[in-house]
């Protein structure tokens, strides 16, 4: 069965955005290999919000070739919406209803597993309905003093297993739980 896997940045006290939504903060390193990452993929997760400003982003002609293929490798990946709202999208499936009973379905269907890309909303209904199999979380080294935290409103504590750490030049420290 397939596993969904939230791999976001965030930073060293816990927050994955700044207060108006920055992540200009966020560092990628050629070390990271996020095409690695992206190979053990075929499905991703997003908010609507979320989707909207990057689901379909384009990098600009002058991009270097590696941000040319990061985002090639993006989009050629099965892509889900989660929104109140309903609409038709040639490059995405839209679901607005019976979240659990959607993700079961997808879950059982053959492939890669799922990268849960968020935003802060949908990855705190993720949490809170325990709908995520592995957390990979790169800390990085800057304390923004406020913004949208990684784990808010918890009804009860998050059990994890540390199941491998990496550590990168820049600094960032990815950090692999298993529930």
């Amino acid at each position: 069965m397939k596993k969904i896997i939230l791999d976001l940045a965030a930073t060293l006290d816990g927050f994955i955005e700044g207060p108006n939504g920055e992540i200009d903060w966020c560092i990628m390193d050629d070390d990271m290999n996020f095409d690695g990452f992206l190979s053990t993929i075929d499905t991703i997760f997003y908010g609507r919000v979320s989707y909207d400003a990057w689901g379909n982003f384009q990098p600009d002609a002058n991009a270097s070739p590696a941000e040319q293929s990061l985002w090639k490798g993006v989009h050629s990946k099965k892509k889900y919406v989660f929104s109140g709202q309903d609409r038709q999208d040639e490059n995405a499936t839209f679901i607005t209803s019976d979240i659990q009973n959607h993700i079961t379905e997808i879950k059982k269907q053959e492939g890669k597993d799922i990268w849960l890309y968020g935003g802060a909303s949908l990855i705190k209904t993720f949490i809170h309905l325990g709908l995520i199999d592995t957390y990979r979380i790169s800390v990085h080294p800057i304390a923004l003093g406020s913004g949208k935290p990684l784990f808010e409103d918890l009804k009860q504590p998050l059990g994890l297993k540390l199941a491998k750490t990496n550590v990168f030049r820049s600094g960032v420290v990815q950090l692999i739980y298993e529930v």
